[in-house]
């Protein structure tokens, strides 16, 4: 009633003004007024809440941009009734707010699950890279999270689309008669849908996890991103290798930190036959209680070949993880060269010849 009494006092005095003018003046004038009431509240709620509740802080901050928008939508609601539009205008301005009010329940449910997942991470004692369930909780956070942000998008999207009878006159009459051009859809969509559900299996049980420790395309390294269509491997030397999700659950690949951490690394030596393993044996025990890389589990030496020229030691180390038995099995193989050197320089692999001195044959008289 206040708007109409309003309009007809302006066209009383202002008869010149088109009504499409005012109808602009009075939706421009709806939202920033919806936008002023909006920040005049966070300022309020801001100051309420103290700077130790984090999470409260967060949410206001994560929740800033869908309340703003919902306030406006619901200014504009409010005053395009009374607006001095013709019908078509009506319903077109109309339209546009239902496909805004779409994309916020989109958008708002995009934050919570951010939110949400958040809050989990932050509960969780996430904090040490060698604890395998602080690893999976990450992995199955991130990995569905992003899941069920690519399933909001493509429904808000579908939905927002739906709205338009000629987008929606044109899907049906494409699925009902173009069933070629259906097929060659559902074939360019099936690596998305392919790695979709393969992130959604990943995520379930779990046979790789942020942090993992893996040997992917015979390279080395560790597993640093999961995403919804893609895995990031980081190797050893920096390089990344991005492999599909679909790869995990297709082709065969080792992990070795999937049931923990600690590892057996083991050191190759070629010796002669001359070497005295258990003063050899002993020095490897003295190399790793020394180490701080070693775990404290396993140490032991023990010869696993030969040939007609040497015999082969094989030292096992164990580690807490991959890096640090990487580190302790190059530590232990230099110090043992060194104590061979050193100690029994003759034990190192050699070359043996024999000289046999053959009879010169004797000048006939």
């Amino acid at each position: 009633m206040f708007f109409r009494d309003l309009l007809a006092k302006a066209d009383e005095y202002l008869p010149w003004i088109p009504n499409w003018l005012w109808a602009a003046v009075m939706l421009v004038t709806a939202a920033a007024v919806a936008l002023l009431l909006h920040r005049a509240a966070v300022r309020l709620m801001r100051r309420l809440i103290s700077s130790k509740h984090a999470f409260l802080q967060s949410l206001i901050s994560a929740a800033d941009g869908p309340i703003r928008m919902a306030l406006v939508i619901c200014a504009l609601g409010i005053v395009l009734p009374v607006a001095p539009l013709d019908r078509d205008a009506q319903a077109a301005v109309g339209r546009a707010l239902v496909v805004a009010f779409i994309l916020l329940v989109g958008w708002s449910a995009s934050t919570a699950i951010a939110l949400a997942s958040d809050f989990y991470l932050g509960r969780a004692n996430v904090a040490s890279a060698d604890n395998p369930l602080a690893r999976k909780h990450i992995t199955q956070v991130r990995v569905l999270r992003r899941v069920t942000e690519t399933l909001v998008i493509i429904v808000t999207v579908a939905a927002a689309l739906m709205t338009f009878d000629s987008v929606r006159q044109y899907g049906v009459s494409l699925i009902a008669s173009a069933g070629a051009a259906g097929i060659i859809v559902g074939l360019a969509a099936r690596p998305v849908l392919t790695n979709l559900l393969a992130g959604i299996q990943l995520a379930i049980t779990q046979p790789i996890r942020i942090g993992d420790a893996v040997i992917v395309e015979n390279e080395w390294g560790w597993v640093e991103e999961i995403t919804g269509t893609y895995v990031v491997i980081k190797v050893w030397d920096w390089r990344r290798l991005v492999v599909p999700l679909s790869y995990f659950l297709e082709k065969p690949f080792q992990n070795w930190t999937l049931q923990g951490t600690d590892l057996i690394g083991s050191v190759f030596l070629w010796v002669d036959y001359t070497v005295p393993v258990s003063d050899v044996r002993s020095e490897l025990e003295k190399i790793v209680r020394a180490s701080k890389l070693w775990s404290g589990e396993v140490v032991n030496l023990q010869v696993v070949e030969s040939n007609e020229q040497a015999v082969q030691l094989r030292a096992l180390v164990s580690a807490r993880n991959s890096e640090q038995a990487w580190d302790l099995r190059c530590e232990v193989r230099e110090k043992l060269i060194v104590f061979l050197q050193q100690t029994y320089p003759t034990a190192l692999p050699k070359q043996r010849a024999e000289l046999v001195e053959l009879e010169r044959p004797r000048r006939a008289a």
